[in-house]
């Protein structure tokens, strides 16, 4: 192991699920990334909308290859030792905007040394992820929530940790760019990014210890 890597900060992904510009959303999600950055985390802010993927459609896909969208998803992965991730529910379901990719992440060709796992998973395996929501309403987003950590747990192989924080009355949280306005929202919150640090500062450290060299 090199006195270079021994050091080396974790990095994490920070995505909104959301569409909308400003949405609360993703200003949970931008919370969330200082808060890791406090703790001495790199955070790569990621907008979906900017990787411009098709509606997936296998017959597209033949004519045309995988877009350049899916393609770069899967190297921000592949570069990134966990996810903090705010997903919003559209009528109780996960956002079109996040299943339309990661189902194109799905089918990503699998690359050398990636265990032989199939399409994206190569890159997602084992990563731990945050998972959080926002809303203006009295939900705050939590029937969605599920869906997500079935979806990553299960088709990614991700480690989502078991903190979670569904946002309600949103609107009236966000309020300072530091903290939830509530303290009890705050601090749960501050667990869950605390969870997706330590998880992904342990894998960094098994990574580079000399059994796995």
């Amino acid at each position: 192991m090199s006195a270079n890597n021994a050091s080396r900060p974790v990095r994490l992904l920070a995505i909104s699920a959301s569409s909308r510009q400003g949405s609360l959303n993703g200003q949970l999600v931008a919370l969330a990334a200082r808060k890791a950055q406090a703790l001495g985390a790199e955070v790569t802010h990621v907008d979906l909308r900017e990787l411009d993927m098709p509606l997936y459609d296998e017959d597209w896909a033949t004519a045309h290859g995988k877009p350049a969208g899916a393609l770069r998803l899967r190297e921000l992965f592949a570069a990134h030792d966990g996810l903090l991730l705010s997903s919003p529910e559209y009528n109780a379901l996960p956002t079109p905007l996040l299943l339309n990719s990661l189902d194109w992440l799905s089918v990503v060709p699998a690359q050398e040394g990636e265990g032989g796992l199939p399409g994206g998973t190569g890159t997602t395996a084992g990563k731990p992820v945050g998972l959080m929501a926002a809303s203006p309403g009295a939900l705050g987003g939590i029937r969605a929530l599920p869906i997500v950590r079935t979806y990553l747990s299960t088709n990614f192989a991700m480690v989502v940790v078991p903190e979670q924080l569904a946002l309600p009355q949103a609107d009236q949280q966000l309020v300072d760019p530091q903290r939830l306005a509530r303290p009890e929202l705050d601090a749960a919150l501050d667990r869950l990014v605390a969870s997706v640090v330590r998880q992904a500062r342990w894998r960094v450290a098994q990574a580079q210890s000399p059994q796995a060299s």
